[in-house]
C-alpha cells in the first residue's frame, strides 16, 4: 500500500509548470515565494524591547492564563507549572527553554510539492480571506449568507492567483452545508479545487483528525511520511483577555504530536480586550501565544510553531474593531521586532473594516499589508477579500487586493535596484542628452516590455478614454474579471484512485455522523 501512495504521488498532484497556469484572463506575475529584503522597521529601542519582553513574563508568571483544557493543564502542571483551578502560571525559565526548541524556519508540503513554502527566515507568504459568514458582489451589491457555491467560487481564485500561496480556512463559511458535515464538503473542495497548503480548524477532536486524515490522502502519504514534516496547518486564537479555550488547544494538541504547522493568533484588540496602550497590547498578545508555543514545544520539542498578531484598536465611540490604522501598523511593527527577539517566524493580516470594497477598503487593506512588510512577517492571512472586519468575503476585492500583493512582490525584486552599468545607464544618458528623449533608444527598446509593473485592475488611461470604454470603476473592473477567470478556470490535476479515496472518506465520515453539534 506504502509502494502504491508512492507511485501515486509520483504520478499525479503536480500542475505541471505552475508557472503558465492561470494567465489568459490576466497576465499575472508567475509563482515565487516572495523574499523581504528590506531592513525591519524597528520602532521599539533595546530597552523598549526588553520592557515589553518583560510584562509579558510577568502576565505569564504573576497573572497567568485561564486554560481551559483539561488535558492542556495537566501537561503544564507535569512540566512544573503553578495549576490552580483553570489558571495557570508559568515560569519565564521554563517559557524560554520551550521556546529555544522551536525552528526559526519550516515548511509545509501541500499535494502539489512544487507549491511548497517555507514559513520563516526572508519569505513573505500572502494568503486567502477565510472565515467571513457573509459574502459581498457587486452583481447583487448585497450582503448575503455564504453558500458552498460562493465558498468554491473563492476558492477557485486562491488557486488562480499565483500570488496567494496558501490557502486559510474557508473563504467564506457555506451556511447551506450542516455544521457536522462542513468541514468535510469544504476541505474536499479545497483539496481538489486547490493544490496548496490548506488549513484545518480547530474545533474538536472530529474536524482536526478528518483533516489531517484528507490531506494525507491527498497527498498520497503513508502515516510516517505524513508526520516526517508538516503537510498542513492550524491556527488558534486565544480569548482575550488571557484565556485558552478547550476546543482550540485541543486541535493544537493534536497538530503538534503529528509534527504539523501551528500558528497562535492572540485577538487583541487594544481599549476593549487589551490594554489602551499599544505596548500593554502587544504585552498581553505575547503572553498569549507563548504559552501555546511553550505547550506545543513541551508535548514536542521542535514542533514548528509560528506567532501571530492581530492586535488593532477598537473607535471608542462605538465599541466596533477598526483595521489598518495607524495604531494596527506600530503593534505589528512592535510585533515583528519581538518575534525576532523570540526567534519565531510571525503572521500577520490584510485587513480593513469597510463595508465594500471602495476606497477606504483599499487604503486600509494597504496599510495592513505594507506595515506586515515593514515588520518582517512571514505569513500574511486574510490578504486578499476581507471585508467588514471579517464579515464580509467578496471576489471583487480579492481580485483588487491581488493587484496589491503583486505589487509588493515587484517592490521586493532585486531588478527593482539593480546597480549594473546597464541599470545606471551611462551611454543611454549619454545618447539622448539634453535635449532627446528616452522612448526610442535601444536601451529603453531592449527593456520596456519588462521595466515597470504592469496591472491588471488598474486603469491608466486620462479620462476621455476611460470613459468612452464604458467608465468602470475599480470593483466593476474587477467583477469583469472576476466572471472571466471563473470561466476559464483550469482545476489542478489530480489522480483518480486518490481522488476516489478522498470522496470515500468523505461519503463514510458523513455516513458516520460527521463532527457533533449543538444543532
Amino acid at each position: 500500500m506504502v509502494q502504491e501512495r508512492k507511485k501515486r504521488r509520483r504520478g499525479g498532484g503536480r500542475s505541471g509548470n505552475v508557472q503558465r497556469r492561470g494567465t489568459r484572463a490576466i497576465d499575472q506575475m508567475p509563482w515565487r515565494l516572495p523574499i523581504n529584503l528590506d531592513k525591519p522597521t524597528e520602532p521599539l529601542s533595546e530597552e523598549g524591547v526588553n520592557a515589553i519582553h518583560e510584562g509579558a513574563m510577568q502576565i505569564l508568571e504573576d497573572i497567568g492564563i485561564v486554560i481551559l483544557n483539561d488535558e492542556a493543564r495537566e501537561i503544564f502542571k507535569s512540566a512544573g507549572c503553578f495549576v490552580n483551578g483553570d489558571l495557570v502560571r508559568m515560569g519565564r525559565d521554563f517559557v524560554m527553554e520551550m521556546l529555544s526548541n522551536a525552528p526559526e524556519t519550516w515548511t509545509l508540503t501541500p499535494r502539489n510539492p512544487e507549491r511548497e513554502i517555507t514559513v520563516g527566515g526572508e519569505y513573505i507568504l500572502f494568503g486567502n480571506v477565510s472565515s467571513p459568514p457573509s459574502y459581498w458582489d457587486y452583481a447583487t451589491q448585497k450582503k448575503m449568507s455564504g453558500t458552498r457555491e460562493m465558498c468554491r467560487n473563492l476558492l477557485k481564485l486562491s488557486q488562480y492567483f499565483n500570488c496567494i500561496h496558501f490557502v486559510g480556512g474557508y473563504p467564506v463559511e457555506p451556511i447551506d452545508i450542516h455544521p457536522s458535515i462542513r468541514h468535510l464538503d469544504v476541505l474536499y473542495d479545497k483539496l481538489t479545487l486547490t493544490d496548496k497548503v490548506a488549513h484545518a480548524y480547530s474545533l474538536g477532536k472530529e474536524r482536526v483528525e478528518d483533516v489531517m486524515e484528507m490531506v494525507r490522502i491527498a497527498g498520497g502519504h503513508s502515516e510516517e511520511e505524513f508526520e516526517a514534516s508538516p503537510k498542513m496547518y492550524t491556527n488558534i486564537n486565544s480569548t482575550s483577555p488571557l484565556k485558552h479555550d478547550q476546543p482550540m488547544l485541543d486541535g493544537w494538541m493534536r497538530l503538534a504530536r503529528r509534527n504539523q504547522g501551528l500558528v497562535v493568533t492572540p485577538f487583541t484588540l487594544a481599549g476593549a480586550m487589551a490594554p489602551v496602550t499599544m505596548a500593554g497590547a502587544v504585552a498581553q498578545s505575547l503572553a498569549e501565544g507563548l504559552c501555546a508555543v511553550a505547550l506545543a514545544q513541551w508535548i514536542r520539542p521542535g514542533a514548528a510553531c509560528a506567532i501571530g498578531t492581530f492586535t488593532s484598536n477598537v473607535d471608542m465611540k462605538s465599541g466596533a474593531p477598526a483595521f489598518g490604522t495607524p495604531e494596527y501598523m506600530r503593534a505589528t511593527q512592535m510585533t515583528g521586532q519581538m518575534a525576532r527577539f523570540y526567534k519565531l517566524p510571525m503572521r500577520a493580516s490584510g485587513v480593513c473594516a469597510s463595508n465594500v470594497p471602495d476606497g477606504q477598503a483599499m487604503w486600509e487593506t494597504s496599510n495592513s499589508l505594507w506595515s506586515a512588510v515593514q515588520s518582517g512577517t512571514h505569513l500574511i492571512y486574510h490578504a486578499a477579500g476581507w471585508l467588514e472586519g471579517g464579515l464580509i468575503a467578496s471576489p471583487e476585492k480579492f481580485i483588487m487586493d491581488c493587484e496589491i500583493l503583486q505589487q509588493i512582490q515587484r517592490y521586493m525584486e532585486p531588478q527593482t535596484f539593480a546597480t549594473t552599468p546597464d541599470d545606471i545607464a551611462l551611454e543611454a544618458i549619454k545618447s539622448v542628452g539634453t535635449e532627446g528623449h528616452f522612448f526610442g533608444i535601444q536601451h529603453t527598446q531592449d527593456r520596456y516590455e519588462t521595466a515597470f509593473y504592469q496591472p491588471f485592475v488598474s486603469d491608466w488611461r486620462n479620462f476621455e478614454a476611460w470613459e468612452a470604454a464604458g467608465a468602470a470603476w475599480t470593483a466593476e473592473r474587477a467583477y469583469n474579471l472576476y466572471l472571466q477567470i471563473l470561466e476559464e478556470f483550469e482545476t489542478p490535476p489530480m489522480d483518480e484512485p486518490i481522488k476516489e479515496e478522498l470522496a470515500q472518506f468523505v461519503a463514510k465520515r458523513k455516513s458516520e455522523g460527521g463532527a457533533p453539534t449543538d444543532f
